[in-house]
């Protein structure tokens, strides 16, 4: 009984050969909040470019230091107050010196970083902008090859394009100096309207210049603090590794992803006024999609914000860009040794009114046209704490804050503490603080873990989230509670076998399903229990195993029970023009509620989240392929068969039979 454990898969090991840096752990534990195919290439490609171009360690700062997503901020903060005291490091292995740099920790930044001075790379000339750049062109084509409903000639509803994805993309690079990038997508379902593709997008990027830190021109995000006021684009949650919930805050970045909603468009540059003190003006206009209706006074108001970026059908089309958002203010930032003071101001104006949506849960919604954030953040370290929080406030309107603590308790023993508490009447539109539910409001919660590590060989991770919705949501017509907790224990003999053990259980509460008198809440119980191992049979061979069950019960109705059993093979023979890798997976679970969710391996640069339910097989094949040395192509096969179903999926996207088949190919050119 083989199933699989994915260190960092095909993906990572096509781009970043010999590390082992497990970000597929994070990325699974938010999976069930991503929206579907939700484009994290700036984890990977951050990487890539290190690896080609390693950080010095001698002369790097905090924010470059923060683009690691496997360092936390209690160890950034240690590194630099190492370095304050004992001078430039003479060796890596000196980081064994600084508190809470785990062996762990070190290996996976080895492949990332050098101590070696400055390099004719890193200067900024004209000549080396355009004979050390760096150019990066990458095309993909997706499409499922059976026929979906909303492509048959429906008499109402249906997706008026053609069923393929297609996505262009390309980026230049000159080391961290100087960046420039172009997007194009067409979604499955869209036709052109117009113009080439449905979306594009496009930044023009310099860093370093004087006083100016960075500058970006086009399309960027801004990620202050904890996320409570302004943070645009994706933000990790809950994970094994408990120093996750303090966010490593970026500030200003180009954005160069493909998802169509989770960015700024206009102009930014964070300006150095002196060595403490830092401002980052910015100002944005874009359009939005909204479903929209006329108001009472005969105006157009809508009531959400469409976020998926879909224009297949006539009602989604109608929706496209209906909405114009106009977004400026400016964040000040103080940096002095071990504390960082920031403040964040801004306003947001739409084109069109938001009203109150018909259900109770919705009365303390956002209502107007124009809105004002403020908020005020901070992190210090005192000794073997690092101290983080921030306080967000939409005038006239709700008062947000969040307050926790990373500690050191030991060499082995580190510790995460965070209270956070949400009104129900906080307004932001820019919001991705540290919470339960999708976005950070209607919510207090305590949140407890602790990462042990006794020796070189085992990992343990224990966290507790106590948590409270003080209004009501949707399916929950009363104020409700609930708490999550998870343990895990890693045990890595050598540098070939990896076991992983995992506990992890939710209990919400939402409306019962029966139809009494008076309505009340049913406890929601969700648990899963996961085993996996990862083992090297030589250079060239890689496999990996995984064993997954989970519970689902509401209120005292007989639990839904299901497992997933996966036994992953990968082929990556070092200097091979061709490597790839295999999964063939078996399923069986009660339905929908009692669904596993397991990442998936893909091409370069994409991840997929596997949604399993129901009975049957699930399978996919990876080939990448070297046709030169800067061209490069890849190929995915994958496909779901479901046993006892005479359909998959539903509405527009239902398939009539059992099988569910996706192809996928790239090609990339770097030159």
């Amino acid at each position: 009984m083989t199933i699989l454990l994915l260190m960092i898969g095909f993906i990572t090991r096509a781009q970043i050969a010999e590390q082992e840096v497990n970000v597929r752990d994070i990325l699974e534990s938010v999976a069930e909040n991503l929206p579907e195919d939700y484009d994290l290439t700036e984890l990977i490609e951050v990487l890539n470019r290190y690896r080609k171009h390693p950080v010095n360690l001698n002369k790097t700062t905090p924010d470059e230091l923060k683009t690691f997503v496997f360092i936390s901020p209690l160890q950034i903060s240690n590194f630099f107050a190492y370095l304050k005291e004992n001078g430039n490091l003479i060796d890596v292995l000196e980081l064994q010196s600084i508190d809470g740099f785990t062996t762990q920790t070190i290996q996976n930044l080895r492949p990332f970083i050098t101590l070696n001075p400055a390099t004719e790379y890193e200067k900024f000339t004209l000549r080396n902008i355009f004979h050390h750049g760096e150019n990066d062109l990458l095309m993909r084509f997706t499409q499922i090859v059976q026929k979906q409903n909303g492509f048959t000639d429906l008499a109402g509803n249906r997706y008026l394009g053609s069923p393929e994805r297609f996505q262009m993309r390309y980026r230049y690079n000159y080391g961290t100096i100087a960046s420039a990038a172009i997007v194009l997508e067409k979604d499955a379902g869209e036709k052109f309207i117009g113009k080439p593709f449905d979306f594009i997008s496009g930044h023009i990027s310099l860093s370093k210049l004087n006083r100016i830190r960075k500058l970006v021109v086009g399309d960027y995000s801004l990620q202050f603090g904890q996320g409570l006021t302004m943070w645009s684009g994706f933000a990790f949650g809950k994970g094994p590794d408990v120093t996750s919930v303090a966010k490593k805050d970026l500030g200003l970045r180009p954005y160069a992803s493909s998802n169509e909603y989770a960015f700024l468009r206009g102009v930014s540059a964070t300006i150095a006024i002196n060595e403490q003190i830092n401002i980052t003006p910015f100002v944005s206009y874009r359009n939005l999609d909204a479903s929209q209706d006329t108001g009472l006074d005969g105006t157009l108001v809508q009531s959400t914000i469409n976020q998926t970026g879909y224009h297949r059908t006539p009602a989604e089309i109608e929706n496209r860009n209906s909405l114009s958002q106009l977004v400026y203010g400016a964040n000040a930032q103080y940096n002095k040794n071990e504390l960082v003071i920031g403040l964040i101001t801004y306003h947001t104006k739409f084109s069109n009114g938001f009203v109150t949506q018909k259900p109770i849960y919705d009365k303390f919604g956002f209502t107007g046209r124009s809105l004002t954030n403020v908020g005020a953040y901070y992190n210090y370290t005192y000794k073997n704490i690092y101290f983080f929080g921030e306080t967000g406030k939409s005038l006239h309107a709700g008062l947000a804050y969040l307050n926790g603590a990373l500690i050191s308790l030991s060499s082995m023993v580190s510790a995460a503490i965070t209270y956070r508490s949400y009104p129900k009447n906080y307004h932001n539109f820019f919001n991705q603080a540290f919470a339960e539910a999708t976005e950070a409001v209607n919510e207090k919660g305590l949140y407890t873990g602790l990462n042990i590590i006794p020796d070189k060989h085992w990992s343990f991770s224990f966290y507790g989230d106590y948590f409270q919705f003080p209004w009501l949501k949707f399916r929950v017509d009363a104020p409700s509670k609930g708490y999550e907790i998870l343990s895990q224990a890693v045990y890595t003999p050598n540098k070939t076998f990896k076991v992983l053990a995992r506990f992890k259980m939710e209990n919400k509460q939402q409306n019962t399903d029966f139809d009494p008198p008076i309505n009340f809440l049913d406890d929601v119980k969700k648990s899963s229990y996961r085993v996996e191992i990862n083992w090297q049979l030589n250079k060239k061979w890689t496999f990996q195993n995984r064993l997954e069950v989970g519970q689902y019960q509401k209120g005292d109705v007989n639990p839904e029970s299901g497992y997933l059993l996966a036994q992953d093979v990968d082929y990556s023979p070092m200097f091979s023009k061709i490597t790839g890798n295999l999964r063939v997976a078996y399923f069986n679970t009660s339905g929908y509620n009692s669904r596993i969710y397991a990442y998936e391996d893909d091409v370069l640069y994409s991840f997929a989240f596997g949604m399993y339910s129901g009975k049957g097989v699930r399978t996919y094949l990876n080939l990448k392929y070297n046709l030169f040395k800067k061209l490069n192509i890849w190929a995915r096969y994958a496909l779901f068969i479901y046993k006892n179903v005479e359909s998959v999926g539903s509405y527009l996207d239902e398939i009539q039979g059992n099988k569910k088949s996706e192809i996928k190919v790239q090609l990339r050119y770097q030159f």
